[in-house]
């Protein structure tokens, strides 16, 4: 993320609470399993602070970081249609 720029101004509140959403889940999961951020920046190979980043919702994380973490933890992703997809 730039330094001294916030992202999150120009996403949607909807998109905002989902980005939320997935950082809570991981790290319900990650307490879970009765790891520490610093353990799952190790399996991860990232450090502690992205950790911190992707649980707190922060949407400037790199996608392939959010997804690596939620996938650690047993966590997938699926789509769910929305109004106006074709069914």
């Amino acid at each position: 993320m730039a330094q001294g720029k916030r992202i999150s101004a120009d996403i949607p509140e909807p998109v905002l609470a989902s980005i939320q959403a997935l950082g809570a889940a991981a790290k319900q999961a990650r307490i879970a399993a009765g790891e520490g951020q610093s353990a799952a920046a190790a399996r991860l190979g990232v450090h502690v602070q992205t950790i911190g980043r992707i649980e707190a919702g922060e949407p400037g994380v790199a996608v392939g970081h959010v997804l690596g973490l939620l996938a650690l933890y047993g966590i997938t992703v699926v789509r769910q249609p929305t109004q106006g997809d074709a069914s």
